[in-house]
């Protein structure tokens, strides 16, 4: 599908009563901290409310209980950046994916807990590095999911281009890679993946490479390449999520 057609996201699951699911957005950084994370909130909060979602952002690791996750219907992690769980907080966070939860990593979150497995599995390789910031051509693999649906099949956008540590294809599905002959300092070659998403366990892992500017989360197709990945990610119920009720820290 392209440019001019009406793609809707799915609509998320309702929990009980018909309550909005869930989201999680998680903020923290113990790392290199990007100014744009405030319009990333504020995006998320906005597609929440006009969507269906009930979005809680937190920059609070205690947060990451059995308990409070089970309320959710997907996680975000929005530039997060460095270690930012705890032992108890990476358990939680596991079994929630691998139980049907939903994730959602952003831009830095490939390059936020580097000494976890399980995280790596999650995005599905590691940040190792980006040339400065500039205009380079995004091209859509997947015209059908609802996170590149909207695009044209070759998207000129400015950002900043993330290089990995390995190339994720095989172990996901790519949506959208960017042609490195378009720009200076990527080092992936003629495959630089960008945008993927895989399952792990019963749950859905979605991740983008974009958004770095604070004006990406003002323009229209990124907010609706946000609102189609967490709508992949969301879709599948984990336990009953009660999107109203707060997320509690543990004590």
């Amino acid at each position: 599908m392209r440019p001019g057609a009406e793609v809707s996201p799915a609509a998320p699951e309702s929990g009980p009563g018909g309550a909005a699911p869930a989201v999680l957005v998680f903020t923290r950084t113990t790392g290199y901290r990007h100014d744009s994370i405030p319009a990333g909130v504020a995006a998320l909060r906005e597609l929440g409310a006009e969507h269906g979602y009930a979005v809680h952002a937190t920059e609070d690791h205690l947060v990451f209980t059995e308990e409070s996750l089970a309320r959710c219907a997907a996680v975000v992690f929005l530039s997060t950046s460095g270690a930012v769980l705890d032992d108890d907080g990476r358990a939680a966070l596991e079994g929630f994916v691998r139980g049907g939860g939903g994730f959602v990593g952003v831009h830095s979150a490939a390059g936020t807990e580097r000494d976890w497995p399980f995280y790596g599995e999650l995005i599905g390789t590691r940040f190792s590095g980006h040339p400065e910031l500039q205009t380079a051509a995004v091209t859509v693999e997947d015209p059908d999911h609802p996170a590149t649906a909207h695009l044209p099949q070759l998207w000129t956008w400015t950002d900043e281009w993330y290089n990995f540590s390995s190339n994720p294809r095989g172990a996901v599905q790519v949506l959208a890679t960017v042609e490195e002959s378009r720009y200076h300092g990527g080092t992936m070659g003629a495959d630089h993946p960008l945008v993927w998403c895989r399952t792990v366990g019963a749950g859905r892992s979605f991740f983008t490479a974009l958004g770095h500017t604070e004006e990406a989360y003002r323009a229209p197709e990124f907010r609706r390449h946000l609102l189609g990945g967490l709508s992949w990610a969301a879709r599948p119920s984990h336990g009953s999520p009660t999107g109203a009720q707060p997320l509690g820290a543990r004590g």
